[in-house]
């Protein structure tokens, strides 16, 4: 399991003392994952634990309050996703008016050296730090030098089928509903997870009973209908199909994911359930009424099972 340290002052000794990879590594795709080997490699050279140092709220929301929903992953999975890559603990400091405020030099001193007694600090080759962004990596490998931590500087990674490995990138795929795209970034299928909440329940009257899931900072995917797979509470991956969007026949105020998870009959409301959109079937549709919208089911459950087919 690994731990959780959500701020960096005042930390004890046992909490301290990591080699650590810096970013906000949102989706930890796998030019994240060449970041967080370089740190794993210095960890394992210093005998020293794994860390990854990232920050919530993700910075780009503390300076754009306004901007559009954007997160590739919750905290949560960001854990999860962590946990394979031989990290020991996750440091999410909080990203707020200090923090914001620090110069590069003030970062490195106060908190990488000072609040977090680093050994090796690893980032990406375009990392940038700092107020106004100036820290660069060979300015933090110089800082380092003075405080007492070593510096790793990550190359960039190309893939060999030409895919841009990059946040931005991810959600260009994940906003034109090319999974396959997403997945091949991100080294696993995108997922959504959240609680499971009361809906209108007018698909149990067509015999589609739905589990749904708010999106809520989620980056919007494309709308329309989806394969998916569905990680329960107690593990069981459960192939369905869902519909994701604003639902033009009966429209919604916020988009809404609406799971069908087949051959399965067990209440979850209340429970925290992650959705892998595997394929995107098709765009949003309006239909002439209920027993037409039964049909187009019917039709996308059909679809969805031969998209999740073993192949």
């Amino acid at each position: 399991m690994i731990q959780t340290v959500t701020d960096w002052r005042a930390l004890p000794a046992e909490l301290k003392g990591a080699a650590v990879a810096i970013g906000a590594f949102d989706g930890v795709h796998r030019g994240h994952q060449a970041v967080i080997a370089t740190a794993r490699e210095a960890a394992r050279a210093l005998n020293a634990p794994l860390g990854v140092v990232s920050f919530a709220p993700h910075p780009r929301r503390w300076f754009q309050p306004d901007a559009a929903p954007f997160r590739l992953m919750t905290p949560a999975q960001m854990a999860r996703a962590l946990k394979p890559l031989g990290v020991d603990r996750l440091y999410l400091l909080p990203f707020d008016a200090d923090m914001a405020a620090m110069s590069d030099q003030a970062f490195a001193h106060e908190v990488l050296a000072g609040g977090l007694g680093v050994r090796h600090a690893a980032v990406g080759f375009d990392f940038t730090y700092g107020k106004g962004r100036t820290g660069s990596p060979e300015g933090l490998r110089r800082h380092g030098q003075m405080l007492g931590f070593s510096v790793s500087v990550a190359d960039r990674l190309d893939d060999p089928h030409g895919l841009k490995l990059s946040s931005s990138a991810v959600r260009e795929a994940v906003r034109s509903g090319d999974m396959a795209r997403a997945a091949a970034i991100l080294g696993r299928p995108f997922a959504i997870e959240g609680e499971v909440v009361h809906g209108d329940k007018r698909g149990r009257t067509i015999g589609v009973p739905t589990a749904n899931i708010r999106l809520g900072d989620y980056m919007r995917p494309a709308y329309g209908v989806y394969a998916t797979r569905t990680r329960l509470p107690d593990g069981r991956l459960i192939d369905g199909v869902a519909s994701l969007g604003l639902r033009p026949m009966f429209a919604l105020d916020e988009p809404l994911l609406e799971v069908w998870l087949f051959d399965f009959d067990e209440d979850l409301y209340g429970q925290t359930v992650e959705t892998d959109l595997i394929a995107f079937l098709r765009g949003e549709q309006t239909f002439a009424d209920l027993d037409a919208l039964k049909v187009q089911i019917d039709a996308d459950a059909a679809a969805a099972r031969a998209a999740l087919a073993p192949s």
